[in-house]
């Protein structure tokens, strides 16, 4: 018999689940094996959020410290550990960050402001240092180093939501990747993953539905699930989390039926970070 806090856990767990896919998931037998903390947490994964709005209140060095070296403790390819991240504390240099994503003015607001970084320039230096040869300079070197990247994003990300704290991914900034890379002074084979705004929540925040799992969630091999199955999740996402304005109604018009086949469609309609390959290249990596 399940005692109260696991009950909550379970409730909390199905109504994530429901927002989430429109879907109530029976849950396994052996989750009684996770025990009331164990599903407390799925629980608060489940129902993550993003925030933009945060209280008046500072988020203090030493619990950033804490998130960051909880970061620090994710998985890394081969423990080649090519993730760095680099809070920005300085005002002036906040600034010039925010005024290159005018569009995502939390960049300015938050309380505390990170970024992560793709970090390949270590494992070159140590190859010099021990005098090996540094042979996989290709795509995968680049590659390597993103993933730990966002790796470390997400678990800095669900570090600071154990704390209490919300935060909003800011993926932007590679839009003027260059500048970015010039204020925080990034030698080459270093470059910016994405930002990451913190602070305490002001307001709850809205569980944002996802694709249903019969879309995404494949077993033995990719399996196509068609445009209806796509169709039913934009219906219920215009239902239950509609979209507050459109974009581009200069280009594209207003839609009656906006929702997030639209967005999206708009969104990947018009060119974005063309030019991140070039940057790319321009700091030291070959795409080949």
């Amino acid at each position: 018999m399940a005692d109260s806090s696991e009950q909550r856990a379970r409730e909390d767990l199905d109504r994530a689940f429901t927002m989430r896919f429109g879907e109530t998931v029976a849950l396994p037998d052996d989750i009684d094996d996770i025990g009331g903390e164990g599903l407390s947490r799925l629980a608060a994964m489940a129902a993550r959020r993003s925030h933009r709005n945060w209280a008046d209140r500072p988020v203090s060095d030493e619990l950033i410290g804490l998130l960051v070296r909880i970061a620090l403790c994710a998985p890394s390819k081969s423990d080649l550990q090519q993730a760095d991240i680099i809070r920005i504390r300085e005002p002036g240099q906040r600034r010039r960050i925010a005024d290159l994503v005018p569009s995502m003015p939390w960049v300015a607001t938050a309380p505390a402001f990170l970024v992560i970084c793709g970090n390949n320039r270590r494992i070159r230096q140590i190859c010099e240092e021990r005098r090996h040869p540094f042979a996989n300079d290709h795509l995968d070197a680049f590659f390597n180093a993103a993933v730990d990247g966002g790796i470390h994003l997400a678990w800095l990300l669900m570090a600071a939501e154990m704390a209490g704290l919300g935060g909003c991914a800011v993926s932007v900034i590679r839009n003027a990747a260059a500048e970015v890379s010039a204020i925080l002074q990034l030698p080459d084979h270093v470059f910016p993953v994405a930002g990451l705004a913190l602070g305490w929540p002001a307001e709850a925040g809205t569980i944002v539905p996802r694709l249903s799992p019969d879309v995404t969630f494949h077993h033995d091999r990719y399996e196509e699930a068609g445009m209806d199955a796509i169709s039913a999740y934009d219906q219920r996402r215009r239902e239950v989390a509609p979209y507050g304005s459109q974009r581009r109604t200069d280009r594209f018009g207003e839609c009656d039926d906006y929702g997030w086949m639209e967005e999206k469609a708009r969104h990947y309609a018009l060119p974005e970070r063309a030019d991140f390959g070039a940057f790319i290249r321009s700091r030291g990596f070959r795409l080949d």
